[in-house]
């Protein structure tokens, strides 16, 4: 007999919130009040404040995380079969790509300047 395995149900983030918590609180403006709508056309503002949930920054953090921890990584999960796209291209390919010489080279920069990555190129072909 074959179990499900059991499904994690992570609440949303208005769920775990709290009136009146919030993540963050921006310092006293240095600069006058304006209207938006002298910068913004009054057809695009919003008519009433953007429902956002009210949550600590460690609550919202945490959230995120575990829902992070639902998709598939390197750093956590295999690959099965067929997902050629990720099974072919590890980390470690990505940080190799990231070095100096590779992601600094600029597409018009002339062929005697870039032998080496040339010659690595026309190897892995």
């Amino acid at each position: 007999m074959k179990t499900e395995p059991p499904k994690v149900i992570e609440p949303l983030i208005f769920e775990k919130g709290s009136k009146g918590r919030v993540s963050y609180q921006l310092p006293k403006l240095d600069v006058p009040l304006g209207d938006l709508s002298d910068w913004i056309p009054k057809d695009q503002l919003r008519e009433s404040p953007a429902q956002l949930p009210e949550v600590s920054e460690r609550v919202l953090t945490q959230h995120y995380m575990r829902l992070a921890h639902f998709n598939y990584s390197v750093e956590t999960n295999f690959y099965p079969l067929g997902s050629c796209t990720m099974k072919y291209n590890p980390k470690m390919n990505e940080e190799l790509a990231a070095l100096p010489g590779f992601a600094k080279t600029h597409p018009y920069q002339p062929d005697d300047s870039a032998q080496g990555l040339l010659e690595l190129l026309f190897d892995l072909e």
